[in-house]
């Protein structure tokens, strides 16, 4: 049996979330010219533990979208979309998903906490994106659920540029949820931040537009896993 989406991203060596997006905010062509199947090998290949697909409209994307993903891999799967009722809960099982989306900015408190509820009854992943001190505060229970800091802003449509500080300043407000896997999200692309990110206690990363632009994956993976191993490294005494 395939691991959680949740359990999957502990477990892995290289916590990154990998994300299938065809159109970036500002409606760059992300795909050019490569298949789903394409970019799914290649993050296969990349050692990606979980998969993300958009299927909002914003991006480009569609539920057949995910449904071809999920026919192409084994790896548990991500539906990003604005979830905001029991039946697409229901129709992302249908898909093939393994954890679903919920915007904490777009759902009272008392649905977000019954949609996670739900979402884990399917054995959903209820993946909780945050992105303000209030609306960390405000969450139901955590635990089974990852909760994720969107380095951008949703108002705008994710367009400008990403305020990484955001997920520094938010992280002792997300261990405090009970989720045992907070996650940061959106705007990552230098290594070097990712593997500060991963050194400051986030337990994974969901990188999307970047890893799409990227004319070398594996480089790009090689130089996170260096900086990572450099920083855990032990200090010789003086």
């Amino acid at each position: 049996m395939a691991p959680s989406f949740i359990d999957a991203l502990l477990g892995a060596d290289r916590p990154v979330v990998m994300e299938l997006k065809p159109r970036s905010a500002d409606g760059e062509d992300l795909f050019r010219d490569r298949s789903p199947a394409e970019i799914v090998a290649r993050y296969e290949a990349a050692g990606a533990p979980c998969l993300s697909v958009v299927t909002g409209r914003w991006f480009g994307g569609d539920a057949g979208l995910l449904a071809e993903v999920t026919g192409l891999t084994e790896l548990p799967v991500l539906q990003k979309d604005f979830i905001t009722n029991p039946g697409q809960l229901r129709a992302a099982v249908e898909l093939g998903a393994s954890a679903v989306l919920l915007t904490a900015a777009l759902l009272p408190k008392a649905a977000l906490a019954r949609l996670a509820e739900g979402a884990l009854a399917l054995g959903l992943t209820p993946f909780i994106e945050v992105a303000s001190p209030a609306e960390v505060e405000a969450l139901p229970p955590c635990e089974g659920c990852v909760v994720a800091v969107n380095n951008k802003d949703i108002r705008v449509r994710e367009r400008g540029d990403a305020d990484i500080d955001r997920s520094r300043r938010l992280l002792p407000a997300v261990r405090r949820t009970g989720s045992a896997c907070p996650v940061s999200a959106s705007g990552i692309d230098d290594p070097q931040v990712a593997a500060g990110l991963l050194t400051a206690g986030y337990a994974g990363l969901l990188v999307g537009t970047h890893l799409l632009r990227a004319n070398r994956l594996e480089s790009w993976c090689e130089e996170l896993d260096g900086l990572r191993r450099t920083s855990s490294a032990p200090r010789r005494a003086g």
